[in-house]
């Protein structure tokens, strides 16, 4: 029997997948307690999955999560590297149309970009030697606004509940695979690879490295299990701004071309008779009235009052808005 370790080689993984995956689902049932049902259904309402869509499955396994996925009339492609599961997966879902098998590597998966409107993995992602690679390929194949949606072992967060859970891997869950699995020897990597992963915070953190926006989890089964997700931003937003930009230049540079300010000279030089007054008015000695009409200080000043007391009326009556913030509540609560 081989175990793969925490190394994770796609080889040592792919093999020992292949080796439990005529029993795979039913050892997941007994080891989880029944709760690997409840976990397939908070994932599917989480991705919400409509008629129509194109959804990637990865690290599909026997392609239940596939089918829960398909149930409202969804395209699902089903992924996994090993070809014991995909076969497994192909036979029992051979009358479900909406469901299609491909052997694929998550960190180099063999689709175009924006091609899927969903990704999702469950319990996949902490069994891949580079999963942060793999979240890249997820962002890379999914349309812009489209979600991904990972559901993975994670760490309670109260201390009494981490301890009797490191208690269960480490003494009950080895004695029910030996009951349950083909491959016991498989689920002690299971409790390795589970010790050994991040956090939730972490998980979420890799998802806005990534790129990912409106990143948010929600804990299941007092935080066992972490169910996160986030939206690929959507690129249009983004390209409209610059074509407007060019736009506005043209008008601006039209703007001193009709200055006010010839206006003036050309109607001296066309009427002759200011002219002459202003010679008379020299003469006289009188130039302190000439200049009288020339400033046009009370209306120049009178401008920038109204404009001055009603900027504040403006900025006072703005209030920036929060910022989201990762909180359980983004996710729905529905399935728990």
């Amino acid at each position: 029997m081989s175990k793969a370790d925490l190394s994770k080689q796609p080889a040592q993984v792919a093999a020992m997948f292949d080796q439990v995956s005529t029993r795979y689902d039913r050892t997941n049932a007994v080891l989880s307690a029944g709760n690997a049902a409840l976990w397939r259904v908070a994932t599917t309402r989480a991705v919400a999955p409509r008629a129509g869509e194109t959804i990637l499955d990865v690290a599909a396994g026997t392609g239940t999560s596939s089918a829960s996925l398909a149930r409202n009339g969804a395209s699902v492609v089903a992924a996994d590297f090993s070809e014991g599961m995909i076969e497994v997966g192909r036979r029992r879902q051979a009358d479900n149309p909406f469901v299609r098998f491909v052997q694929a590597d998550a960190t180099a998966l063999p689709f175009d970009d924006d091609s899927f409107d969903a990704v999702t993995i469950s319990f996949g992602l902490r069994n891949i030697v580079d999963p942060k690679k793999a979240l890249a390929e997820f962002y890379r194949v999914v349309r812009p606004g489209g979600r991904v949606v990972v559901c993975e072992f994670s760490q309670p967060p109260l201390a009494p509940i981490r301890a009797g859970y490191a208690a269960y891997l480490k003494y009950g869950m080895p004695v029910l695979a030996r009951v349950a699995s083909s491959n016991p020897a498989a689920y002690e990597y299971l409790m390795e690879s589970i010790q050994a992963w991040p956090d939730q915070q972490a998980l979420a953190g890799w998802l806005r490295e990534t790129g990912f926006e409106r990143v948010a989890y929600r804990n299941l089964t007092a935080g066992i299990v972490a169910l996160h997700r986030g939206f690929k931003p959507e690129r249009a937003i983004v390209e409209e701004a610059p074509v407007a930009a060019p736009a506005a230049k043209p008008k601006a540079a039209a703007k001193p071309r009709a200055a006010p300010k010839q206006k003036p000279e050309a109607a001296a030089a066309s009427n002759p008779k200011p002219a002459a007054a202003s010679k008379s008015s020299a003469k006289a000695g009188s130039q302190p009235k000439t200049a009288q009409p020339k400033t046009a200080q009370p209306k120049t000043t009178a401008a920038p009052k109204p404009a001055s007391t009603s900027a504040p009326k403006t900025t006072a009556t703005r209030k920036p808005k929060p910022k989201p913030t990762d909180s359980a509540s983004a996710v729905p609560s529905e399935g728990e």
